[in-house]
């Protein structure tokens, strides 16, 4: 299949990107490199650009003789959306209906959506299955909700399949070392721990510990990336069978907490991470965990790696060897 990957320069993108070529598909990235990196497109074609632009978006589709689009482009930090929720609203929801105006002129019928646990809220049963109340408590889990209720509709109304995989926290980094986690600035937990462990950051900044957890910090699941790309393919290969929209919960279904994952990072690197307790973060909830028991039926999708220590190990391995990410070259 011909498959467009918006922010296929991105994180989660390009590890998406490499499973699709492996499994022989060919991936055609969209990006504008404001935060993907050109050295993390492995393969397929590349388009410098951004989604907001509406011409160069149906040219590719046109061009490119798309067929699917997975669509990873977004802003996604929690905190910033608090601050600036107009470049959420921008980012995450104009441009991507304006994908999907696009989709429809061009006649593109299937896309999968780079959705996330936010759209829960704070929850009220954990772990937490498709099936719980969606009320974001910040701009970010609001406007993918909002993509989310769009992508329903055009599917009624136009046709156009749809699945939304909900991501808990990706985490991790391609075991064959040639794809990480570089975000500029950093705000995942796991790159800026490594980052203390490697002497790049004097410490981990903890934001909170009086949460109504075991230790006071908050608690996450925690998802392999490379496990969170085969998802995507897996949900694409079905999409054209079952209901216009689904949603699917991406997690593994353990959670652990901050303190839990710095004192695990100490094991794997063997190095010691010192922290400090800061004020929460306003739009965090205490628990997010997933319940992930439909994605595993319906998709048969199992993750590879279900623990944090193996998760850890790979991202440790891919810091270790390129401490300054991609480099600053390739924007």
């Amino acid at each position: 299949m011909r498959v467009l990957v918006t922010g296929g320069a991105g994180y989660i993108g390009s590890h998406t990107v490499k499973e699709l070529l492996a499994r022989g598909h060919w991936p055609v990235t969209v990006d504008n490199l404001v935060e993907g990196h050109r050295a993390a497109v492995t393969g397929g074609g590349f388009v410098e650009g951004d989604i907001e632009d509406a011409a160069l978006v149906r040219r590719t589709l046109r061009d490119e003789r798309i067929e699917a689009v997975l669509h990873f482009a977004a802003s996604c930090s929690v905190g910033e959306s608090v601050a600036d929720p107009a470049k959420y609203y921008r980012n995450n929801l104009r441009a991507s209906v304006g994908l999907l105006e696009a989709m429809r002129e061009e006649g593109v019928r299937r896309i999968i959506f780079s959705s996330t646990c936010a759209t829960y809220g704070d929850p009220v049963a954990t772990p937490i299955t498709e099936d719980h109340p969606q009320s974001p408590v910040n701009p970010y889990g609001e406007t993918k909700l909002a993509f989310e209720r769009a992508l329903r509709d055009y599917g009624a109304a136009y046709g156009i399949r749809s699945t939304s995989l909900r991501y808990f926290n990706a985490a991790g980094a391609d075991a064959g070392g040639a794809l990480g986690e570089d975000h500029r600035p950093e705000s995942h937990l796991i790159p800026i721990v490594l980052s203390v462990a490697l002497g790049r950051r004097r410490e981990v900044h903890v934001f909170g510990d009086d949460y109504p957890t075991p230790d006071g910090s908050c608690i996450r699941d925690y998802i392999h990336v490379t496990d969170l790309s085969q998802a995507h393919i897996l949900a694409l290969e079905v999409l054209d069978a079952g209901p216009a929209f689904r949603a699917f919960n991406l997690g593994t279904g353990k959670g652990y907490s901050v303190l839990e994952v710095i004192r695990m990072a100490e094991t794997t690197t063997g190095r010691k991470i010192p922290f400090s307790i800061a004020g929460r973060r306003s739009g965090d909830p205490p628990v997010l965990v997933a319940g992930s028991a439909r994605v595993r039926g319906d998709l048969g999708w199992t993750p590879r790696y279900p623990d944090l220590a193996p998760i850890l190990e790979t991202a440790w391995a891919w810091h270790r060897a390129h401490p300054d990410g991609y480099g600053g070259a390739d924007r």
